[in-house]
């Protein structure tokens, strides 16, 4: 069970990779990469129903196998989303930007499995959620501004950051539905962060280096939501030196993924 469980893994991981390439490739180069006008794009569609795929295919690995086996094999969509990505844009990856990618997706796979394993149900009252959307909402709201005034990749990283802030914070929220009992008003504000980390996706996207927003987005979502599990639902993290010297990895790889992915812009004829 545990080899099935790691093959669904890995073919959800596969599915993430070519939906994220395919929505990158119909937001990178365009006027307007908002929500209203992606929706109007067959292959954007594609693209979503692709992740939705690729996500309900890791729930049922994750139903299957340990979450030590199953997660390392999450991480694989960014070495897969890299080849997918520069074949759309009519291209080869480069050495660089695989090698770069494989530090990016090394250092993510060690945090992942030195993250302890909840062990008992959470609760968050209503204060408690304002706080986890409201924290949420400022640092996502910093990253954007930051980005105003940042090179086409630092812009990629801050958006696609703060994208995974949110995307951090949602999956914070549905953890206490799930595990804490279902209420209508978490159920409510559950759309909020998970539409707006969308759509700082796709405007992350669209300054053209899939690589850099690809590899930000996977790094801040977990870890995001493994800092709220710490502070909001007492969780315990991970200690020692091993948890710096991974970020530090994964910081190393993104900063030399930003250097070695080209700009990537599909501009439409019209």
């Amino acid at each position: 069970m545990t080899v099935l469980a790691a093959a669904i893994a890995l073919v959800g991981s596969l599915f993430f990779a070519l939906g994220a390439a395919l929505q990158q490739f119909e937001a990178a180069g365009t006027a307007n990469p908002g929500l209203l006008a992606l929706l109007r794009r067959p292959r954007w569609l594609i693209g979503g129903a692709s992740i939705l795929t690729g996500g309900g295919l890791h729930i049922v690995a994750l139903g299957l196998g340990p979450l030590t086996v199953v997660q390392p094999m999450g991480v694989a969509s960014l070495l897969f989303a890299l080849p997918i990505a520069a074949t759309l844009h009519g291209r080869r990856p480069s050495r660089a930007e695989l090698g770069a990618a494989g530090v990016v997706a090394a250092g993510l796979i060690i945090l992942v499995l030195l993250v302890p394993e909840s062990d008992g149900p959470t609760h968050l009252g209503p204060q408690g959620v304002l706080t986890l959307l409201g924290v949420a909402g400022i640092a996502a709201v910093l990253l954007w501004a930051g980005s105003k005034a940042a090179s086409p990749a630092g812009r990629s990283a801050l958006l696609a950051t703060s994208s995974g802030v949110l995307y951090g914070a949602t999956a914070t929220l549905m953890r206490v539905l799930v595990d804490g009992g279902w209420n209508w008003w978490y159920l409510l504000a559950l759309p909020v962060p998970a539409l707006l980390a969308l759509m700082m996706l796709q405007r992350a996207y669209a300054a053209g280096h899939f690589g850099v927003s690809f590899a930000s987005l996977q790094i801040a979502d977990p870890l995001t939501a493994v800092a709220f599990g710490a502070l909001l639902l007492g969780e315990p993290l991970p200690t020692g030196i091993a948890p710096f010297a991974a970020a530090a990895l994964t910081a190393a790889g993104t900063v030399a993924l930003a250097r070695t992915s080209p700009l990537e812009a599909r501009i439409d004829a019209a």
